[in-house]
């Protein structure tokens, strides 16, 4: 199955009895292992879990530390990005050219990168201090 599909299945698994809308992410690893996730809701909203949030970890879970791919699936008039919590998020486990892959349910496909999405990320390095 392709990492879209992987993503479609994960998206029909969602939580969504609040908002209606149910998403799907899928994770191809460095080492290859592929790992899903789906948005599960809250009744105390907005306290959910986000699809990617899920996929990732799935994969920290199992012991991967790097995103070679990522695919976020959902059913919007158009592909639907990662929310802004996500990109970063994604930005701990991945480069600014590691793919994002947008597709909605009717088979439009948006292909971009992490950097396209999340330009001037927060990062690891920001995080270093002066010796002094």
């Amino acid at each position: 199955m392709s990492l879209i599909g992987v993503a479609r299945t994960a998206r029909e698994n969602a939580h969504a009895p609040y908002s209606g809308f149910k998403v799907g992410a899928a994770i191809r690893s460095s080492d290859g292992g592929i790992y899903s996730g789906c948005n599960v809701e809250n009744v105390a909203y907005p306290e959910g879990t986000c699809a990617e949030a899920g996929a990732i970890a799935a994969m920290v879970c199992d012991g991967s530390r790097k995103i070679a791919e990522i695919v976020v699936v959902a059913d919007g008039p158009s592909p639907v990005p990662p929310c802004g919590g996500c990109r970063q998020k994604i930005a701990e486990f991945a480069g600014p050219e590691t793919p994002v892959i947008l597709a909605s349910l009717d088979g439009a496909i948006t292909r971009t990168t992490l950097g396209a999405l999340l330009p001037g990320s927060f990062g690891s390095d920001h995080m270093e201090r002066a010796e002094t």
